[in-house]
């Protein structure tokens, strides 16, 4: 099996499994709710911390470094090694920003998965639908969803409106999963709100 193949794969996480079943993990082999310790550095490179880019992790071990955040989490940013990713940090295809937020008790809260919105406008395009996958990763029943009528003077983008947002509790998880697709007054044909932000955190019992 070569590298390009395997790192296909692992770009495509959240799509491996059928609709129905519950996934063993919820980012390669990053699950909320494990140990920090348990988050291994191969695959992932450039830790910084979230809330100061300029502030550089050696490796996961150094995460207390990062200051706590509003949520009192260490939050810290990374990427997919290109060694393993050679197309970049992709999920489903689609390039993200990764966050994960670390507890003072050493564990993985929760997981920040976000469209980039500086991707090329090629790849961008289609970052509403991120979502979706999102969503059919998890099982397709059981989400509450909300979809926010035109505001502002907001238009549809070639004809469709998405301003949505969808939770859903599932073995100790709570996912939201918020879709934005519209054309603000001031924008132009290629400028336009297209974007998916999940959230991925414990729920504590």
């Amino acid at each position: 099996m070569n590298s390009t193949y395997c790192s296909t794969i692992a770009a495509l996480a959240l799509l491996t499994l059928p609709v129905q079943a519950q996934p063993a993990h919820d980012l390669r082999d990053l699950t909320v709710g494990m140990p920090a310790v348990q988050i291994p550095d191969e695959g992932y490179v450039n830790l910084t911390c979230a809330n100061d880019p300029s502030r550089k992790l050696a490796s996961w071990s150094a995460w207390r470094d990062c200051p706590i955040d509003t949520d009192t989490m260490h939050a810290v940013r990374f990427e997919f090694d290109p060694e393993t990713s050679r197309e970049g940090t992709l999920v489903a295809g689609h390039p993200v920003i990764l966050t994960a937020q670390i507890d003072d008790a050493g564990s993985l809260a929760s997981l920040e998965i976000n469209t980039d919105p500086k991707a090329r406008l090629y790849k961008r395009k289609k970052a509403f639908l991120l979502g979706i996958q999102v969503r059919s990763r998890y099982g397709s029943d059981g989400w509450e969803c909300t979809q926010q009528p035109p505001d502002h003077g907001e238009q549809p983008v070639g004809g469709t409106y998405v301003k949505e947002s969808c939770s859903k509790v599932v073995e100790g998880r709570m996912l939201v999963v918020e879709r934005d697709l519209f054309r603000r007054p001031d924008q132009d044909a290629r400028d336009f709100v297209d974007q998916t932000q999940v959230k991925i955190s414990r729920v504590d019992r």
